[in-house]
């Protein structure tokens, strides 16, 4: 039947092919829907199965212990069952891992015959490009993609020996764990972060935050940026340009100057990227609005409190629409950028930022109304360089976690390709 193009030292063999019924056991879940209840069995929807595993926090529904020997009469699933989605969505693939659950309607469960087809490798079988390209040329619906469990059944399965799909099951599930560790390092560092962002700012008129660095005793002081303006600690903060002159998408080209919106600006990084770009020529027809590398960026307009610090810019500088405002440092000695940064993604900023820009219809805070904002900063400028300095690690460690699960996510991709005929 053929080869894969990777494959493990010592398996020459030719690949076999059947259909899933002929070497697979399977129960198809189709049918009344059962009653839920607030607790009891976990109820596994089409929600919970995911990319090889069932997510619990999705959705959350439950049927009765009592209930359970009848909604399951067909068969009850067992770990390492197979199970995939036959409608909304389609095509989902999942692992049981925990006995106690109930299936519901749209999931089929498979379990391979012992010996001849592994589990595991079934699980990511269904899972790779080709299988997954078969079952959308299968499907049927409009809106809704769905597959008849009479058609799934018939589809070809390709196998080597029991043992090499264990070792590819295993190779697989090794990627896949890793990927889930780096996930859930990323998540705790991002939980912390949320954490002593509510706990190293002042809240609720405080003049010292509940969690402070050895050393530090001095309380804060709380202003206004406009008052930081007027002192000369930062320059009048802008936004891009409004009305006419602001460019239109006709104007756009493929490289040049970044046009910065607010949906470039997320989780602490702007997208310089993938954002859209206008002639130099263009960008000096403009007003107000260049934003260069060391500015804190704000998005006030429609999605309101992302921030980031500007950086790796390679051209003089970026334009920002009137979505984005910039604020630019002018004295280092008074107010730290990277303070500055982590300050404006406090609780207290937040939800200040985000109450007034809500009293308009669409939600947006202008250039005067942001410098009546308030600002709680210490003294003592080494404290803010010891805070910014914190939040800047916490966030170089979410960004390394973030990257090394893309990064295994790609190889996943590439074996999935690769691997399987």
């Amino acid at each position: 039947m053929g080869k894969p193009e990777i494959r493990f030292k010592g398996y020459t063999d030719e690949w076999e092919q059947r259909k899933l019924i002929e070497v697979c056991d399977y129960v198809d879940y189709r049918g009344k829907t059962p009653t839920k209840t607030e607790n009891g069995i976990f109820l596994v929807t089409a929600k919970n199965v995911k990319d090889g595993f069932i997510d619990y926090e999705t959705s959350k529904e439950y049927i009765s212990e009592n209930a359970y020997e009848e909604v399951m009469r067909r068969g009850k699933p067992e770990i390492g069952d197979v199970l995939i989605t036959t409608e909304a969505p389609c095509g989902n693939v999942a692992q049981v891992n925990k006995a106690d659950i109930a299936l519901a309607q749209r999931i089929i469960k498979y379990r391979g015959h012992i010996g001849v087809v592994d589990n595991t490798y079934l699980k990511y079988y269904l899972l790779s490009p080709e299988f997954q390209k078969i079952l959308n040329a299968k499907s049927s619906g409009g809106t809704v993609q769905g597959i008849k469990g009479s058609i799934l059944h018939q589809q070809k399965i390709i196998y080597p020996s029991y043992e090499e799909q264990k070792k590819i099951g295993q190779h697989m599930d090794s990627l896949d764990h890793l990927i889930t560790l780096h996930q859930r390092k990323c998540d705790e560092v991002k939980s912390l972060k949320k954490y002593m962002l509510q706990k190293m700012f002042p809240q609720n008129e405080q003049k010292v935050p509940e969690i402070r660095f050895e050393g530090f005793t001095e309380a804060w002081e709380q202003r206004k940026l406009g008052e930081l303006v007027k002192e000369g600690i930062l320059e009048a903060p802008l936004d891009g340009n409004h009305g006419e002159k602001h460019p239109t998408s006709d104007e756009y080209v493929e490289s040049g100057i970044p046009f910065l919106m607010a949906s470039d600006i997320h989780n602490g990084e702007v997208n310089i990227y993938s954002c859209k770009y206008i002639t130099k020529e263009r960008a000096e027809r403009l007003d107000k609005g260049f934003a260069r590398n060391g500015d804190v960026l704000l998005t006030h307009k429609a999605t309101i409190g992302e921030t980031a610090i500007l950086s790796n810019l390679m051209t003089e500088y970026a334009m920002l629409t009137p979505q984005v405002t910039y604020y630019r440092i002018k004295n280092e000695e008074r107010l730290n950028r990277e303070y500055l940064y982590s300050f404006f993604n406090s609780l207290d900023f937040q939800t200040e930022l985000k109450t007034k820009a809500a009293q308009s219809t669409r939600p947006y805070i202008g250039i005067t109304a942001q410098q009546n904002l308030k600002i709680i900063l210490p003294t003592e400028i080494d404290e803010q360089r010891k805070i910014g300095l914190y939040f800047g690690n916490l966030d170089s460690l979410i960004t390394l976690h973030q990257q090394k699960c893309e990064e295994l996510k790609k190889i996943k991709k590439f074996m999935l390709q690769k691997m399987f005929v």
